[in-house]
């Protein structure tokens, strides 16, 4: 008993310090936050490192304690970017998710976009006929039990990168997941994030 309770300790104080890096230096890889925070703790045993909702609930505590106000005005502004790029792209079946979503983005933080349509081609297309500078990149994402390489477009609205991941209508129906045992990854379609902006 002795030994679990002083490993759950550890596995808070890592919680805890990997979420004051991400708020105070704005890191937002969760895996990176926690390898400098059991730096900072002296724990080489990564069998004690917390999961990403333990991090994501003490993120949000710091934010709650110590940028209450800043991170209120930061998070609004962010949903608002995110609103309006999603109504731009509302042809393309826009969801917001990622920590724009979940209310625990830092300083950085990328506004996340996941798109589902049946002609991934005309999204790049659609921003090439309107002038929108993007850089395209891939990601690997679990679609159901499928690992499928994704293509994300990244543009940059007023300084805040807007990541732009674009699956097909066949992935809508399915969970997604950034590995294969990880956690469903949560979305909101535009009436959702209008209802978020108006419960601020």
């Amino acid at each position: 008993m002795a030994k679990e309770r002083i490993r759950n300790d550890m596995r808070s104080c890592i919680a805890h310090l990997a979420a004051r890096l991400m708020a105070e230096d704005g890191i937002e890889d969760h895996a990176l936050a926690k390898r400098k925070a059991a730096r900072q703790a002296g724990v080489p045993d990564t069998r004690q490192l917390p999961t990403n909702e333990e991090i994501d609930t003490a993120l949000r505590m710091y934010q709650q304690l110590y940028q209450h106000r800043e991170h209120r005005s930061r998070l609004r502004r962010l949903r608002e970017k995110a609103l309006n790029a999603m109504r731009e792209l509302a042809q393309f079946n826009p969801y917001l998710t990622g920590s724009v979503l979940s209310g625990s983005a830092g300083k950085y933080a990328d506004i996340d976009l996941q798109l589902f349509t049946d002609n991934v081609k005309a999204v790049e297309h659609y921003l090439i006929d309107r002038g929108i500078p993007y850089k395209a990149a891939q990601s690997r994402i679990y679609s159901g039990e499928t690992l499928c390489t994704i293509p994300v477009f990244t543009v940059n609205d007023g300084g805040i990168d807007i990541q732009i991941t674009v699956f097909s209508m066949r992935d809508l129906r399915l969970p997604l997941r950034t590995s294969p045992s990880g956690k469903t990854i949560e979305r909101a379609k535009t009436q959702a994030v209008e209802a978020l902006l108006s419960q601020d």
